[in-house]
């Protein structure tokens, strides 16, 4: 009986620090003997000591392969991965993502099991490093951080709009296309997006999870924001709507702060409204830090500020793109192009 053909793709640029790591908890993944495996490292010219582990991970796995991404973007990644060797079925891994051991076996079941569902990923264990990547993870990690229904804050398997290191059986590609290169961010969502229009689900599998290394400083998390809000108007130009109605939340709060003080001169009344407002997200925002930083002082200033910095710098960067994109009907900025990778 002919094995099952799963390729795994793995988007790369300067990850020395824990490519190595994810690489081993792939080839470690229960069930290996019943499928033939490809794992595809796509680097983009990594300059800081990945290649140099990447040549001695082949020498220890003789199917692992290393793929040349000189434009060095996601999408194109992912494009050059899916389009290196024929497979049945594909998974996407990102380089700080480190699969549990069932991952790779259960996606697969759930797949096969369940025509109707064409995508599926599991649960973000959040790992941190130093005490700002703690926090950081904890607030990415809620639903006042990142919104009711937001995959990364799931603890119950179910339908979702997206997740991440995601599988796909080769159909899906077939039908739908690949990944738009145009895209440097949310290419994701616009692929799964494409992928529930054109009749296909995606499943969340809380029995499968994946350790994932978190930024480590306030400054890279809120480049990241910035950019997902940005490219997140992009997507909604190409598609001429909105793929969710959470985004919409963030950029809404930036115009109420921006609002605020001409609030305060039109009459009493709009005043005590929009400072009850502000009360009424300071409240919140307190009250989520207290229960999530374990009634740690320094942790529960650091969440309420991470909180502020995500919904902030999403927010600007969902107007910055409704600027560029639907007003002025610019291409992307070339700043924003550059990931905070």
């Amino acid at each position: 009986m002919e094995k099952m053909k799963i390729s795994v793709v793995i988007p790369c640029r300067n990850e020395a620090k824990h490519i190595e790591e994810c690489i081993d908890a792939i080839y470690s993944s229960d069930g290996l003997q019943e499928v033939e495996l490809n794992v595809f490292v796509v680097d983009g010219m990594s300059d800081d000591g990945t290649r140099e582990i990447l040549q001695r991970q082949m020498t220890k796995y003789n199917n692992l392969h290393c793929i040349d991404n000189k434009a060095q973007t996601t999408p194109n990644a992912f494009n050059l991965g899916i389009n290196a060797v024929n497979f049945d079925y594909l998974l996407i891994v990102g380089a700080r993502h480190i699969l549990s051991p069932n991952y790779l076996g259960l996606c697969l079941k759930t797949l096969i099991d369940h025509s109707d569902i064409w995508c599926v990923g599991g649960q973000l264990k959040y790992e941190f490093t130093t005490e700002k990547s703690w926090i950081i993870s904890k607030a990415m990690s809620t639903a006042f951080g990142m919104g009711i229904g937001n995959f990364r804050t799931l603890d119950k398997s179910g339908y979702t709009d997206t997740v991440t290191s995601p599988m796909y059986p080769k159909h899906v590609f077939e039908r739908i296309g690949l990944f738009d290169e145009k895209l440097k961010r949310n290419q994701d969502d616009d692929f799964n997006y494409r992928l529930t229009k054109a009749g296909g689900k995606i499943w969340f599998s809380s029995e499968i999870s994946l350790k994932y290394y978190v930024r480590s400083t306030f400054k890279q998390a809120s480049r990241q924001f910035f950019q997902y809000g940005y490219w997140k108007v992009f997507v909604n130009r190409k598609h001429k709507r909105i793929t969710s109605m959470r985004q919409l939340i963030p950029p809404f709060f930036v115009l109420f702060l921006l609002m605020i003080p001409l609030f305060m001169y039109v009459s009493i009344y709009s005043c005590i409204i929009s400072l009850s407002l502000l009360g009424l997200y300071a409240g919140l925002n307190l009250l989520f830090s207290v229960i999530h930083g374990e009634f740690n002082p320094k942790r529960i200033i650091g969440m309420a500020w991470t909180y502020f910095i995500i919904h902030l710098s999403y927010g600007f960067g969902y107007l910055r793109g409704i600027l560029d994109f639907i007003i002025l009907r610019r291409n992307p900025s070339q700043q924003q192009q550059v990931l905070t990778r």
